[in-house]
């Protein structure tokens, strides 16, 4: 039996190809808009959260543009906000999350410039945001993301290389390009390797997950939607500078870590933590961004997901859940 998660995961190089095609040339006018800007924040939730820790943070190796991430409420409550010269990001893949509705709704009270990228055409976000994003991805249903995660992650190194400009930006933006069809390769060469590592794992209750810089982003990913919403496993990401901070007391024999690793300079810490647990005989899962693909490591989230996009579906699947159903979401409203 397929679930409609493994369907959407194959659709994801269509998605990324039709987005880029329609939506490059707007992207870059969004960009010289925000290349104005003193501030930009950039806002989400869940998965589209995420993309905004890897966007932010593969950012801060390149430029000296002030950029800040916020979950929706984080920035609706928030009381220094920069409102001259400043311009939002909001990420959503209904256009309809209200904890970034507010956050949209604040923003433009505030005289802040807003766009919003989103896969739903009629949504309050496409209407309300003083420009936006579509997505070419078709309705999702899986409730983890995967070809919206993908699309809106792309949008945002778009919009942000752009405006950055310089040659390091250009080279990053350059190998952006070969994500559709890489994103095709994985997807094909990676789903048998992943299928046995899930069904070696498929008893464990829980996972802890690290990376560094952009790789952060995807770790939180990993662990909020894809491994508690899709695999309904318990599971907590880090920054892998801070695995001596906290995991390393609860790094133990048999405990599986997830380690994302793209050869960053805070990924000293990560090949640390690696050793550190292979000597006392953690659980490891490692993805190696050497070993998938030769592009920028800036890009490495877009690379590495796709094999942990499998490992997921499959350890959802051993333990008879559908990765892409929900047990409470969208029943509880606050």
């Amino acid at each position: 039996m397929k679930y409609d998660m493994y369907y959407e995961i194959l659709e994801q190089p269509k998605s990324l190809k039709n987005t880029l095609k329609a939506e490059k040339v707007h992207m870059k006018e969004i960009a010289d808009k925000f290349a104005e800007f003193d501030k930009i924040h950039l806002v989400g939730c869940g998965s589209s959260l995420s993309t905004c820790f890897s966007a932010r943070d593969a950012m801060g190796f390149l430029s000296d543009k002030d950029i800040d991430a916020h979950t929706g409420y984080e920035f609706f409550y928030h009381k220094n906000l920069k409102k001259e010269n400043s311009g939002v990001l909001l990420t959503s893949q209904s256009g309809e999350t209200s904890d970034t509705v507010a956050a949209l709704r604040k923003a433009k009270e505030n005289g802040l410039y807003t766009v919003s990228i989103t896969n739903e055409e009629d949504s309050t976000m496409m209407h309300e945001s003083d420009d936006a994003v579509l997505t070419r991805c078709n309705r999702e249903t899986a409730i983890l993301g995967t070809k919206t995660y993908m699309t809106q992650l792309m949008s945002l190194y778009e919009i942000l290389f752009s405006m950055e400009g310089s040659d390091d930006a250009k080279d990053v933006l350059k190998d952006l390009e070969k994500i559709p069809s890489i994103t095709k390769d994985l997807l094909s060469k990676t789903e048998d390797e992943n299928r046995v590592l899930a069904e070696k794992f498929k008893d464990d209750k829980i996972f802890y997950c690290m990376g560094s810089g952009p790789n952060y982003g995807l770790a939180y990913k990993v662990a909020m939607t894809m491994f508690m919403e899709g695999a309904l496993k318990h599971a907590c990401p880090l920054y892998s500078g801070e695995f001596r901070h906290g995991l390393i007391e609860r790094a133990e024999k048999d405990v599986p870590i997830m380690f994302l690793d793209a050869d960053y300079s805070g990924d000293e810490l990560t090949h640390k933590s690696m050793e550190f647990s292979d000597k006392i005989g953690v659980k490891k899962i490692l993805y190696k961004m050497e070993d998938y693909a030769d592009v920028n490591p800036l890009l490495a989230p877009f690379v590495l997901v796709i094999p942990i996009e499998w490992f997921i579906y499959y350890l959802a699947h051993f333990n008879g859940e559908d990765p892409g159903s929900t047990r409470h979401i969208g029943k509880v409203r606050y």
